[in-house]
């Protein structure tokens, strides 16, 4: 860490600690050289997320995108915005896991999941925009998605 008065680049940590919400750490560090006292602040480097799209489009991930559809498929729903903001966190850190770009079916897919979990009227909501239901059947089908047990409830 460069310091701020005279350059240097040797520094010693005085002090560390949590910052806001915890994602931040809060260094007081010391220079070797003048003796000056200065702060930094850490936070992991988020690798940023590219959704291609059905089109072959690419695109920044947009957290607001898919807690608008989350929203939608919610309204009327006695869910709380925590619940759904849980759910959201969920979906980044999957996404995360798998890398810097991934495909739009992808988002929607493990946002389906956890909602199924969570509320099936709004999964199904939820599914009709996403996977674009065209009649009734659409709907039959994914209510029977709904109903089979999930793998990891199955006996």
């Amino acid at each position: 860490m460069r310091c701020p008065s005279c350059g240097g680049l040797e520094d010693r940590v005085v002090d560390s600690r949590a910052a806001e919400d915890g994602s931040t750490i809060r260094r007081r560090r010391q220079c070797e050289h003048c003796a000056t006292r200065f702060t930094t602040f850490e936070r992991i480097g988020e690798v940023a997320l590219v959704v291609v799209k059905r089109d072959g489009r690419r695109e920044a991930y947009v957290r607001d995108k898919v807690r608008a559809g989350l929203d939608a498929a919610c309204k009327g729903r006695s869910l709380e915005d925590a619940t759904l903001d849980a759910l959201l966190a969920t979906v980044e850190d999957r996404l995360a896991v798998r890398g810097g770009e991934v495909e739009s079916a992808q988002v929607g897919a493990l946002a389906l999941e956890e909602l199924r979990h969570i509320d099936g009227v709004a999964a199904v909501r939820f599914a009709s925009v996403y996977k674009g239901f065209q009649g009734p059947e659409d709907f039959e089908r994914e209510i029977q998605l709904l109903t089979d047990p999930l793998p990891d409830q199955a006996t």
